[in-house]
């Protein structure tokens, strides 16, 4: 059976190079106006999206502009709830609007990787994604609080990794507040620490932001796709009856 692997981006963020990442990506996570973007982003995201034929998700954050939603932030689950809630809710009326129908979230900076080790707060992200639609699909790493907490939830869980981080020991991600967060080219997954670190991709991370984005994306597709790798992305959770 051919193996299938799905890219993702996320987008909306104001980087400048969107159109050109839709050319080499399956899935993009949109920002939602916490962090980064406003209805009209996510608006002209999701109608290239479309174009594209590339699936979309919503990307969610803490209310943090300032630090791009990448600062660790003293919040309660309630709030979290609320905040996540509340991005879902007008990320799927903008995609309803444009016949579109949302198939991911992906929560973004702070908000994913402090749910990653917090089992309330990941608990509530779940929550939230499964007051709005339960056959959305969520983006977690692998044995996370996350993935742990949209599996208990009854949700579909894409365990993500990322082709342009680098990674710790324990298996998370090096902080971006290092020098050495960021990969400069693609490989087997080793730890700064020079470690070899188990992890399991279903869908595989390059973010809009980083530097020479479009041309790293197109040389892993390239390269995926020469071993015979087809990229596609995760399918909603679907009802028999649908």
């Amino acid at each position: 059976m051919k193996i299938s692997v799905d890219l993702n981006a996320d987008l909306g963020e104001g980087a400048g190079h969107d159109d050109e990442l839709f050319e080499f990506i399956s899935s993009a996570n949109i920002a939602t106006g916490f962090h980064a973007g406003d209805s009209d982003s996510m608006h002209a995201a999701v109608s290239a999206a479309k174009q594209h034929g590339v699936a979309v998700g919503a990307h969610p954050s803490f209310f943090d502009r300032e630090n791009f939603g990448r600062k660790e932030l003293k919040i309660s689950t309630q709030e979290v709830f609320d905040a996540v809630a509340y991005q879902l809710g007008v990320f799927q009326a903008i995609a309803s609007a444009l016949e579109v129908q949302p198939n991911h979230v992906k929560p973004h900076g702070a908000l994913y990787n402090m749910a990653v080790r917090d089992e309330n707060l990941a608990d509530a992200i779940a929550r939230a994604i499964e007051s709005v639609d339960t056959k959305l699909v969520l983006f977690a790493p692998d044995k996370s609080e996350l993935a742990r907490a949209g599996e208990a939830r009854g949700l579909r869980v894409a365990r993500e990794i990322f082709a342009d981080r680098n990674y710790l020991n324990d298996g998370w991600l090096v902080p971006r507040t290092r020098a050495d967060a960021l990969l400069g080219d693609e490989g087997k997954v080793r730890s700064v620490e020079g470690r070899d670190v188990n992890v399991r991709g279903e869908t595989i991370c390059v973010h809009g932001d980083t530097p020479g984005a479009v041309a790293f994306a197109r040389e892993l597709r390239r390269q995926l796709e020469g071993e015979g790798v087809r990229i596609s992305a995760p399918q909603r959770m679907t009802n028999p009856n649908d």
